[in-house]
């Protein structure tokens, strides 16, 4: 079995930061407002995720009001 990489593996880059950036919510903010543990927000905030949770994604992108595709997004690798 192939051992992960530390960050960003399998070309998904999270840019939930930026987008809790622009629309002015910090990660407790997020927090409350979608009723989710400060680890799980933090954890798609740095990446640091190996399992996509829907439900926890569709709570953010309903929250921030934008699509899933403004919080992840597919990076071919050279």
């Amino acid at each position: 079995m192939k051992k992960r990489p530390s960050s960003n593996y399998s070309g998904i880059v999270f840019k939930l930061a930026d987008v809790m950036k622009e629309k002015g919510y910090s990660k407790n903010k997020l927090c409350v407002k979608c009723g989710l543990r400060f680890e799980t927000v933090q954890g798609y905030y740095n990446g640091d995720i190996s399992r996509v949770d829907l439900y926890v994604l569709a709570a953010m992108c309903k929250e921030l009001e934008c699509s899933v595709g403004d919080i992840l997004e597919y990076k071919i690798e050279d």
